[in-house]
Parts: C-alpha cells; structure tokens; sequence
C-alpha cells in the first residue's frame, strides 16, 4: 500500500510540482475510479444479479454499493490532505474527521448487514428457535446498541481519548441507573426469558393464574398485551409474567380447544337413549371439529342426577363460549323433545309438634 501511494505521489510530482494541484488531481483522481466502479456495479454487477431467483444478493449490493463509493472518496480526500502537508494540529483534525466520518459510514453499513442476517437466520426455526418473528425487533435493538458501542470506541481511539475515566464514570452512572431502574431491568430480562422460552406466542389465548383471560396481541421488551373476550386489552409486565403461572389453551400439539358440556338426567331415564341424543346433537354441530370425535361420559350419580358430560373440540379456544352456548341450548331444547327429564334439587320438609308444660315446640326435618 505504502509503496503504491509512493508510485502515484512520484507520478503525479512529473506531471506538476506544486503540491496544491497534486492534492486537486488526487482528489478527481479518486472520484474518477470512484465513478468507475459506480459504473462496473450499475451496469455490470448490478444486472448480473437481477437475474438470479435470489432476493438478498439484491439487498447485499444495495447495501455496500453507495459505501464503497463514498469510501473511495473520501480514501482520495485523506492522501491529498497528507500531501498538503498542513501542521500537525490541523492535519490531525482534517484526518480525524474523515476517519470519523468513515466509521459512522460502515457502522450503518455494519447494522444494515446484520439486520439482513438476523432476519433471514429468522426464517429458519428449525435450527435457530431463539430468533424468530417476534423477537427480531430484540436482536435488531441490541444489535444497535452494540455497533454504536463499538463505534464509539474505535472513534475515541481515533481522536486520542484515554477512555479510563469514561469507563469509570460509565460504571458509577450504570450503577445509579441499576438502583433507580431496578423494574424496568426486570421487565427488560424477563421479556428476553419470555422471547427465548417461548411459552406463548402472538394470537395464543392464555389464562394468567390471577383469571385474566385473552389473546396475546404483543410481547414487548417491557410488558405483554392481551386483548380479552371484552375487546379490553390488557397490559401486564413481563416481570409479573415471568413469575406466575400460565395456561396456554392454544398451546400443546395443536391449537384446538375441548368444550365439557355437563348435564345431568333423571335417576330412571335411559342413559343409552341419552347417550344417543346428545352424540345426534353434536353430530353435525357447526364450528365442533370431527378428529377428535365428540363423546359422552357418565360422570358420577348425583344427588338428584346422573351426571354426564359431553366433550368436544372447537379448531380454536375463542370460539369457547359461543359453542358452548349454542350447546347447552340445542341440548337443552333436544331433552324436551325426547322427554329426557333434568331434574332439579328437591326439599320435602316435615313439621313435628312437641309439647313442654305449656310450651308447643315445632320441630323441623328436612328430607332431600
């Protein structure tokens, strides 16, 4: 490299002595190759590549295609301004500012690149389950944070900045902030558990132990979203949903949800007659999936009834309550027709007289 820009420095002292027109023609010098392999990408490069089936080579190009043209550049502008030859002062704030500007330059290039890593990286859940659709804009923050971090380092590293008493400084401020913000780094953690654990995702209807009860709508860094069956949504910290506990009625091996229709009928009544009813009820029942099959169970013999339950499937577990209603008023009006009676608890009450001296008791016993 030294001896390369020693050739061109002694070329272009042949072709004019003074040092002002040597840093002018490396300057156009720079931006004519600048030009030049704008050139070569546009039209040689660029339409190579939009005949491929692939979509991120396109992007790949549109990254870099604009940096690396503006690096030539500004590559041309720091030879010429060490063959100006300024003092050390002025030379250095010349150099130090092109430096930075490069830096700045290829930490936006460096962020963009990543950004198309990550997201593509995403699209495999096979074999990368930690980063997906919803915990990209995760990554994607972090990612930010650390690029600038490093940026600015390789930056104060430029200018000659001892960085000793910043890190002290940052460590005691860092501190103060963890005292301060102490929630709000537990619900930053906890969110990133929640996104690496995953135990729920968007549109998944979960029941937190405290009884709320909704679709997830959002999981940020700071807290979940549920909107619930009463079009409320619901902000709950990710701290808080980190440490209770959560049943996910869309979780397990696929998203449907078993409805329990429990009836009871009255002791005498043929439970093979009802067992048919209510298979017949649900039979062809809108909205009640046919795999799983719907069945009967005979539960216990009650008080005043046999108890029975019918189970069912809906494909999701929104679907709950408007299934369940439409049940138990089809099961309900298909009992009347069958003469299928749902008996109700019964008290026969028995009053006994007692007498005392002069007194009259009234006893009372209750038979159910």
């Amino acid at each position: 490299m030294n001896f390369t820009k020693e050739q061109l420095l002694e070329m272009l002292a042949q072709i004019a002595p003074n040092r002002y027109v040597q840093a002018v023609l490396i300057v156009l010098l720079f931006f004519a190759l600048a030009k030049v392999m704008d050139v070569i990408t546009t039209r040689g490069i660029k339409r190579w590549i939009e005949k491929t089936r692939l979509k991120i080579d396109d992007q790949v190009l549109d990254i870099f295609h604009k940096p690396v043209f503006l690096s030539i550049i500004l590559f041309g502008l720091a030879l010429a301004t060490e063959r100006l030859e300024f003092k050390e002062i002025i030379n250095f704030i010349t150099l130090g500012g092109l430096k930075t500007v490069a830096i700045f330059l290829w930490a936006a290039v460096a962020a963009r690149f990543l950004k198309l890593l990550i997201k593509l990286v995403s699209h495999d859940k096979s074999r990368f389950r930690l980063i997906q659709d919803q915990t990209l804009p995760l990554f994607n923050n972090l990612l930010i944070i650390l690029v600038t971090g490093l940026s600015i380092y390789i930056i104060f590293l430029v200018w000659n900045i001892d960085l000793t008493a910043w890190v002290a400084s940052a460590g005691i401020i860092g501190l103060a902030i963890s005292f301060a913000a102490k929630d709000t780094l537990a619900n930053l953690f906890s969110g990133v558990f929640i996104m690496a654990d995953a135990p729920y995702k968007l549109g998944d209807f979960i029941v937190l132990d405290s009884g709320e009860r909704g679709a997830v709508t959002n999981i940020g860094i700071r807290s979940t979203r549920l909107l619930t069956r009463d079009d409320v949504e619901i902000t709950v910290p990710n701290s808080i949903m980190g440490n209770t506990k959560i049943t996910n009625e869309a979780g397990g091996r696929h998203e449907k949800f078993r409805i329990r229709v429990q009836v009871g009928v009255a002791y005498g009544s043929d439970i093979d007659k009802v067992h048919k009813v209510l298979i017949d009820v649900v039979a062809n029942f809108p909205d009640v999936c046919k795999i799983p099959e719907p069945r009967v169970r005979f539960r216990a013999f009650g008080e005043s009834s046999l108890d029975h339950e019918l189970l069912c499937w809906v494909n999701k577990p929104v679907l709950r309550g408007k299934v369940l209603h439409l049940l138990n008023t089809a099961v309900y009006k298909r009992f009347l027709k069958e003469d299928i009676e749902i008996p109700f608890p019964q008290r026969d009450v028995h009053v006994r007289s007692a007498s005392v001296g002069n007194a009259s008791i009234d006893s009372y016993e209750t038979d159910r």
